[in-house]
C-alpha cells in the first residue's frame, strides 16, 4: 500500500464528505513492502471514534489460479500494539475502543503469531504473493448507519454501501458459547437453527470465505473416549479430493488436544472412507490432519448420526505419544480456495466414555 493522501470523494458536484458530514475520506492504495503486512495508514483515531472502511481488490499466490478478496485479506490495528481485527465483509464499520494510529494489513499469505499482528511465517512469503488493495477509510461525525443511509441514497459501488447497511441492520448471531478462531478472524457462515424434531442445530453455508468455531471442553483423553454427533450436509464445497492446496475446501467437526494437534472429521467429495492425510496448508501442516468418514453426493440432504473413537483415531492417523486432553471441538468450513459453497447442519454433540455423556451444546 502506497503513501495515503487525504482525498476529498465526490458524488456529483459536493464533495462526499461535505453531504456525510464526516472528516475528509481518506483512502489507501497499493502495497509499499510486500514483504511486510503492516500498514501505517497516518490516521490518528479517538476513542470512540467510528469508522467505516470499503475495500476492492484481492491476493493471489504466484503459480496459483486461487485468490483471496478483500473481506478475507484486510485487517486492522488500532496502535503498534493494539489487537488485530477485521470484518466480514468487503465493508466493515467499527468503533475505536482505544485512541492510537490506524494500521491496516494484507494478511495472506501469513498468519498471525501474536493478537497484536506478529507474524508466524517469515517475511518472506509475501514475496510469493501479488494484488493490490484498495481501502477507502470514512471517520463518521454521525451514526455510521445513518450516514451509510444517507450515503445510499447519492449512490452505491459494487454493492459495498448496500452490504455494509445490511450487515449492521441484520448482524449474524454467533451461537451462544461458540467463538470465531482469532488469528483467521470472524465468519457470517455459522448460525443457530433447529433439527426437524426442534433439537438445537447450527447451520453452516460458506461461500468464498472460511470460518473457524470453536467450543472449550475439558476432559481426559481416554482409551473409551468417543465423539457423538449428528450431521445433515445439502452442499459440498468441493466436487473434488481436497488432499491439494487448490482443492482444500470442505466442511467439518474437529477435535483438539492439548498438545496442539487436532483431528477433523470430514465429508469428501471423492476420497474413500478412511483417507487420512496432514493439511495441505502450510501453516496447518504440522498440527491438523484429516480424516474422511463419508464420501460422495448419493447421501446428501440425510441427516445421519455418527461415533468416532478419539483415542484410536489419534493412534491410527497421527501417532506418536498421545495427549492427555482434549481441550476444544471445532466446526471448521472452507470455500476459499474454489470459490463454490457449501452447506450443511451440525446436532447432538458430545464426547461419550463408558461411564458418562459430556454434551457439547449447539447453543446455550
Amino acid at each position: 500500500m502506497g503513501k495515503p493522501a487525504a482525498q476529498s470523494r465526490r458524488i456529483g458536484a459536493v464533495p462526499l464528505h461535505e453531504q456525510l458530514a464526516v472528516h475528509p475520506a481518506r483512502q489507501v492504495q497499493g502495497m509499499a513492502d510486500p514483504r511486510r503486512p503492516w500498514l501505517d495508514t497516518g490516521i490518528d483515531l479517538a476513542e470512540g471514534e467510528s469508522v467505516t472502511s470499503f475495500a476492492v481488490g484481492k491476493t493471489q499466490l504466484q503459480g496459483a489460479d486461487f485468490w483471496f478478496g478483500a473481506d478475507f485479506q484486510l485487517w486492522f490495528r488500532i496502535g503498534a500494539d493494539g489487537e488485530v481485527f477485521r470484518g466480514t465483509r468487503a465493508s466493515h464499520t467499527f468503533t475505536a475502543e482505544r485512541a492510537g494510529r490506524l494500521y491496516l494489513a494484507s494478511y495472506f499469505p501469513g498468519e498471525w503469531s501474536t493478537r497484536t499482528g506478529g507474524l508466524a511465517t517469515p517475511d518472506e512469503v509475501y514475496n510469493h504473493a501479488s494484488g493490490n488493495l484498495a481501502v477507502l477509510i470514512l471517520r463518521w461525525r454521525k451514526a455510521p448507519l445513518e450516514g451509510l443511509n444517507k450515503l445510499a441514497e447519492i449512490g452505491d459501488v459494487a454493492g459495498l454501501i448496500a452490504s455494509e447497511i445490511d450487515r449492521l441492520s441484520h448482524p449474524v448471531e454467533t451461537p451462544a458459547g461458540w467463538n470465531d478462531l482469532w488469528f483467521v478472524g470472524p465468519a457470517e457462515i455459522y448460525r443457530p437453527c433447529r433439527t426437524p424434531e426442534e433439537k438445537p442445530a447450527i447451520c453452516c453455508h460458506t461461500h468464498r470465505d472460511v470460518g473457524l468455531l470453536q467450543k472449550d471442553v475439558a476432559l481426559p483423553l481416554s482409551p473409551d473416549t468417543r465423539l457423538r454427533w449428528a450431521w445433515r450436509m445439502d452442499r459440498l464445497p468441493s466436487a473434488v479430493r481436497e488432499d491439494t492446496l487448490p482443492t482444500h475446501d470442505y466442511l467439518s467437526i474437529a477435535v483438539e488436544f492439548d498438545n496442539g494437534q487436532d483431528i477433523t472429521y470430514y465429508w469428501s467429495a471423492e476420497l474413500p472412507v478412511g483417507t487420512g492425510y496432514r493439511c495441505p496448508i502450510p501453516t496447518w501442516t504440522a498440527r491438523e490432519t484429516h480424516v474422511v468418514i463419508r464420501s460422495g453426493s448419493e447421501e446428501l440432504g440425510q441427516w445421519f448420526d455418527e461415533e468416532r473413537n478419539v483415542y484410536r483415531d489419534y493412534q491410527q492417523y497421527i501417532g506418536g505419544p498421545l495427549p492427555g486432553n482434549i481441550v476444544r471441538v471445532w466446526l471448521i468450513a472452507v470455500s476459499l480456495f474454489q470459490g463454490r459453497e457449501g452447506d450443511g447442519r451440525y446436532a447432538d454433540m458430545a464426547f461419550v466414555t463408558d461411564a458418562s455423556i459430556i454434551p457439547v451444546p449447539a447453543g446455550e
